[in-house]
């Protein structure tokens, strides 16, 4: 009796074990396929479509501040996501709580992301051109922020097919607009680069509606509420996410930032060096890739203290 009974218990581990396996391999199989479908295209036929209709000097100009923006974007999220993504992963009936807490500091991380990134343009010089683009690069950076929050819920509850659905939904909408302003010949005058970040935006409240409401039918409750003491204990708890991610972004954004602001033409050598980084820039994918899926699995193995060497063998 006693030897049948390790078996079922080791026989019903092992199906366990197997699941998980076919889960994580299905998934990323989906993940990475939408993505080569997607992002290459975007990549090199879109991006790179733009920055050869606007030219170099206008895309370095859109590129610089671009990353400008994504440098100061650990503001709308200290390291948010990425704890929530592990901690929703082990206890995923707190999803509720938190959702409708942590949407109200996001909001409030907004203002205090936006002040600063006003700040620190009127202090380094930008020109009211290169202002106007920020103001909705600013609004695009908070509309990505939430929804990578958004989607860290999705995988955390390992809603994986959803969640790469929702990764390159973005992307095939500015494909959508862009491939119409590029080549559909409606316009008279040449393309902007304003356009290119008309298009962005768009893209991204489309997406973040989406996603919004796929979390919100996971929900038990929802309603906005402000509570400082859970504000402070989240943050605190989020805080080693942030520092990894902002020393991240200066690693890897901060070079068009001085190239445009250091040099007599640093519009265009921003420009010609954004040629370059879109080839790191989709040679890294895959890793990011790899690791967005498997922290929400780790989570949970690590909470249910099962060994988390099993799914690698």
């Amino acid at each position: 009796m006693f030897a049948l009974s390790e078996f079922c218990i080791f026989d019903r581990f092992f199906d366990k074990d197997k699941d998980l396996k076919r889960k994580f391999v299905t998934n990323l199989g989906l993940l990475i396929l939408l993505n080569l479908l997607v992002k290459p295209f975007w990549m090199f036929g879109i991006d790179r479509g733009v920055q050869n209709a606007v030219g170099s000097a206008d895309y370095g100009l859109y590129f610089a501040l671009f990353n400008f923006s994504l440098i100061l974007n650990i503001l709308l999220d200290l390291g948010i996501t990425n704890y929530n993504n592990r901690n929703i992963a082990m206890h995923n009936q707190l999803l509720s709580k938190h959702l409708s807490n942590v949407v109200v500091l996001k909001l409030l991380l907004a203002v205090v992301y936006a002040v600063v990134c006003f700040t620190v343009a009127f202090i380094i010089g930008y020109d009211s051109r290169q202002l106007y683009l920020l103001i909705f690069l600013v609004f695009n950076q908070f509309l990505l922020s939430f929804i990578m929050y958004l989607r860290s819920n999705l995988s955390a509850l390992h809603l994986f097919r959803t969640d790469s659905i929702i990764s390159v939904l973005d992307r095939f909408i500015m494909i959508a607009i862009c491939s119409i302003l590029l080549w559909g010949n409606l316009f008279s005058e040449p393309l902007r680069i304003e356009w290119f970040v008309y298009a962005q935006s768009i893209a991204y409240v489309i997406t973040a509606v989406v996603a919004f409401l796929i979390v919100f039918l996971k929900l038990e409750f929802f309603s906005f509420h402000y509570d400082r003491t859970f504000f402070i204990v989240f943050l605190k708890q989020s805080y080693p996410f942030a520092l990894l991610i902002l020393l991240m972004a200066f690693y890897n954004r901060i070079d068009s930032v001085m190239l445009e602001r250091m040099l007599p033409d640093g519009k265009e050598e921003a420009g010609v060096y954004a040629q370059s980084f879109r080839v790191l820039d989709a040679a890294s994918m895959f890793a990011y890739l790899f690791a967005g899926l498997l922290l929400p699995i780790f989570s949970k193995l690590i909470k249910n203290r099962e060994p988390v060497s099993d799914i690698l063998n």
